[in-house]
């Protein structure tokens, strides 16, 4: 499986999740008020606010922060974010994607930068390691659904690319482009997924043992950790020895 969709579950085993939980609002709030503002305010004739919509609900998000955050937009409250994407060098020579909206571009970029730089990375040029993956849409459902073999089905019938299935769950790959109509055609056919959203997919990678992970981590850490950093992907594989020990 590749780097970006084991990061979640190292988040998981390290119990960040409560502490987590009101920067991960915050971030999906941020999401929401900027996809209602750029387009309409109902998720059903906006696709980017639907798919926003559809990753909060999956990550527990109450309903009232969701409509709060869709009336931020549409009150004219909302603040002038914009959207920047750095690339960079993690320890061992990880690639590194930095998703960010800002009201402040300097600060932002300026904060990366000295985020990478202490923990072992360092910030390059975009474009500097974006060749290395792909954008892709993302659905993610549980394994309970059904068998691979059912979900593999009714990702062809929804025009999906590929589908990796494991005893986590299934992950249906698309192109980044019809991801709201393969989602909707999934979500007929197996139900509310657990995520739907676009993703750098790693095109390689780079093996890392318990020290390089760890390093990683620490990196990863510190970058979500800064309020203007939406999503940190990274293109590092390990083995499952590895990941049982973090």
């Amino acid at each position: 499986m590749a780097g970006h969709s084991k990061w979640a579950n190292i988040q998981h085993r390290k119990g960040r999740q409560d502490a987590a939980r009101s920067k991960l609002f915050s971030k999906l709030s941020k999401e929401i008020t900027v996809a209602a503002k750029m387009g309409d305010p109902d998720p059903e004739k906006n696709p980017r606010l639907r798919m926003a919509v559809k990753e909060a609900k999956g990550q527990s998000m109450p309903k009232d922060n969701i409509e709060r955050a869709i009336k931020k937009a549409t009150g004219g409250d909302g603040d002038a974010y914009e959207e920047i994407r750095y690339e960079g060098y993690g320890p061992n020579g990880v690639a590194v994607i930095v998703e960010a909206m800002t009201d402040n571009r300097n600060r932002t970029a300026s904060n990366v930068r000295s985020t990478f730089s202490k923990n072992g990375g360092n910030m390059g040029e975009t474009g500097s390691v974006g060749f290395m993956f792909e954008r892709k849409g993302e659905v993610v459902y549980a394994a309970s659904v059904g068998s691979a073999e059912e979900v593999l089905e009714a990702a062809i019938m929804a025009g999906a690319e590929d589908v990796e299935s494991s005893e986590e769950g299934h992950v249906v790959w698309c192109a980044d482009t019809d991801l709201n109509d393969v989602a909707t055609a999934l979500e007929e056919a197996l139900g509310e997924s657990e995520t739907t959203r676009l993703v750098w997919k790693p095109v390689n990678t780079t093996e890392l043992d318990l020290e390089g992970m760890q390093s990683l981590m620490k990196l990863v850490d510190a970058l979500e950790d800064d309020d203007d950093v939406q999503r940190v992907t990274t293109n590092f594989e390990a083995s499952d020895e590895v990941m049982a020990q973090l």
